[in-house]
């Protein structure tokens, strides 16, 4: 007798649960996002605001380093997501978010993780179905798409943005490509 086969036409490990980290770096405030997906469906996992630290600029990095290690060794995610920089009037500001970023990058790296990056435009349209949505659009669409009792704080709800996008991304690849699954954030 043979294992019976898995309903649909997509390959096996689509079908396995995945656990997104998404992040929406600042450096006040660091959104996050955990979500779970399997196939097309997302799972709600947690989310909130990492409300930074620290009257110096090395402590408040520090600061989003520590809560997101934390935050990778309660919640275990398979792979992360994190928005890409774009082009701020202020270049005191930009540079402040870069640095950020890259704090969180590296948080995600030193973990194992592999890291995925998104426009602000390819979240917009994963989420919302246009790339030049409203923030209020994206933060309905979040709480729409999760089943969140409310919408979620501004960055929470940016964070949780990301990793749809990423999971939705995600599975599209998997599909059209017919490839095995993602590792090291290739495709396999």
């Amino acid at each position: 007798m043979t294992a019976p086969r898995p309903a649909g036409n997509l390959p096996e490990p689509t079908r396995r649960r995945v656990r997104i980290l998404g992040i929406d770096p600042g450096s006040r405030f660091t959104g996050f996002g955990v979500i779970d997906m399997q196939a097309n469906h997302s799972t709600h996992i947690s989310h909130g605001v990492i409300r930074v630290e620290g009257e110096s600029l090395g402590e408040r990095l520090g600061c989003i380093y520590a809560r997101l290690e934390e935050l990778i060794g309660e919640h275990r995610p398979d792979e992360g997501a994190i928005e890409q920089i774009f082009m701020h009037k202020n270049a005191d500001s930009a540079l402040k978010l870069g640095q950020a970023r890259g704090t969180a990058v590296v948080a995600m790296a030193r973990q194992g993780l592999p890291i995925f990056e998104y426009t602000a435009n390819q979240v917009k349209q994963a989420t919302v179905g246009r790339g030049h949505a409203a923030k209020q659009q994206v933060q309905h669409m979040v709480r729409v798409l999760l089943n969140l009792p409310e919408i979620p704080e501004s960055d929470a709800g940016d964070a949780l943005a990301v990793a749809l996008c990423h999971g939705h991304s995600r599975e599209g690849l998997l599909r059209m490509s017919g490839v095995s699954g993602i590792r090291g954030g290739r495709l396999q």
